[in-house]
């Protein structure tokens, strides 16, 4: 029975049925086929999926970013960008580098970073002659920092499954983002100089503090999130409330750049992203209960009890594993899947919770840039109007600076949360 259902999970994949409904398919086909199974189990375990105080956050988070958009904040973080690094060779794409780091610590949604920044800087960088590929690459590459650097999504659903604390994964994640951010720059420093890309004029000084002071209401939001959450002020998703509520003050009140007019369509925008990134959840919880009939979770473990006898040995194998299942499946249900099954193993080879979190969540990070799933790559290359193939060899040299950092996470965990344990010892 477990081959055929893995056979046609395979064949519904590769016939573009959405991910979400291939898992729950495959959930409903298999515990319909376990005897003495009730036939409400599937919606009982699906319910049971999205009661969490924790998943609170993921719209409200969404709903953030998208008052960000709509509230042209985005537009004024990028004009901040633009005015700080502006003037080194090839300014426009550090601009939207710097500003995708900016974005990633309000909304913690990679999507919406490359829809809004992309949508404003693809054509402004095709205008300034940049070449597609450029345009598309570094959009949806930057676009990934969104859900390493705090707040981010995918860590609260990881704080969810295990019971890490997402204090310390959200600190965790500001140097491997700002890493990574910084990679991506220097790699982009050496094409403008060897393509002869434009830098902009450097701003007046006084232009420059304009455009900071503008921008310090968005600027403090990250501050406001992260420091109440490892202050211990609010949770994670009290967090996420404020961050929507700040959002939408600063929008309509400080900028007033927000209409009341625009309100539904945020909402209908927010609930439509929510539902999609909700109902995978839940028909992974479901194809979870499925799993652990068939115990794959003590398969895998006595697995790699039996094969694998070195950390460093399964910190590979995990990460090539998460970077093979990011390639066709979103963030959310791959964890709320294989999390559960590797964890236990990580526990026994001593591997803190918190770093196995950021090490899956960076792996299924670069999978928002791989065909077929790759959502950022998707809407970068469509507004860029540029193949996926051509998109996502772009993307490639990015990628690789991404992994580069994943490998430092991975094996000098000292190094990479360093900073994190000065600023706050008591959550690691």
């Amino acid at each position: 029975m477990g081959f055929l259902l893995l056979g046609l999970f395979i064949v519904l994949m590769l016939t573009g049925v959405p991910i979400a409904f291939v898992i729950g398919i495959v959930a409903l086909i298999g515990i319909f086929g376990i005897p003495y199974t009730p036939e409400a189990t599937v919606a009982m375990k699906m319910v049971n999926g999205l009661d969490s105080f924790v998943l609170l956050a993921v719209p409200l988070f969404i709903l953030a970013a998208n008052l960000m958009n709509s509230g042209k904040i985005s537009e004024k973080l990028i004009n901040l960008a633009l005015a700080i690094v502006g003037p080194v060779r090839g300014g426009l794409a550090h601009a939207n580098i710097l500003v995708s780091m900016m974005f990633a610590g309000v909304s913690g949604a990679s999507q919406a970073d490359a829809a809004g920044v992309g949508k404003i800087l693809i054509p402004s960088m095709r205008k300034q002659g940049y070449d597609k590929e450029t345009a598309v690459g570094v959009t949806a590459a930057s676009s990934t920092i969104g859900v390493v650097i705090p707040p981010s999504i995918p860590m609260i659903i990881f704080a969810g499954l295990t019971n890490a604390s997402i204090g310390a994964l959200f600190l965790g994640g500001i140097v491997p983002g700002i890493l990574i951010g910084l990679g991506m720059m220097i790699f982009v420093y050496f094409i403008a100089v060897k393509r002869n890309y434009p830098k902009v004029a450097r701003p007046e000084f006084k232009k420059l503090a304009r455009l900071f002071f503008e921008s310090i209401p968005a600027l403090l939001t990250p501050i406001i999130i992260i420091g109440g959450i490892i202050s211990g002020f609010f949770t994670a998703t009290e967090a996420a409330a404020v961050a929507s509520l700040y959002t939408f003050l600063i929008s309509m009140f400080f900028y007033k750049t927000l209409k009341w007019a625009d309100l539904p369509k945020i909402l209908m925008d927010t609930l439509a992203l929510s539902s999609l990134s909700l109902f995978a959840l839940a028909t992974a919880s479901a194809l979870g209960e499925l799993l652990s009939y068939y115990q794959l979770g003590a398969k895998a473990q006595e697995f790699f009890a039996n094969n694998v006898g070195s950390e460093w040995l399964f910190i590979l194998i995990v990460i090539a594993f998460f970077l093979f299942v990011g390639t066709f499946m979103d963030a959310i249900p791959a964890m709320i899947l294989f999390v559960p099954i590797v964890l236990p193993t990580a526990i026994e080879f001593g591997i803190d919770p918190v770093h196995l979190g950021l090490m899956v969540v960076i792996t299924l990070a670069v999978g928002l840039a791989t065909p077929p799933y790759g959502l950022v790559l998707l809407l970068s290359a469509k507004i860029g109007e540029l193949s996926i193939e051509r998109s996502f060899v772009a993307v490639l040299p990015y990628l690789a600076i991404i992994l580069v950092v994943l490998l430092f996470v991975a094996f000098l965990p000292d190094l990479a949360f360093s900073i994190p344990k000065w600023l706050n010892p008591d959550l690691f």
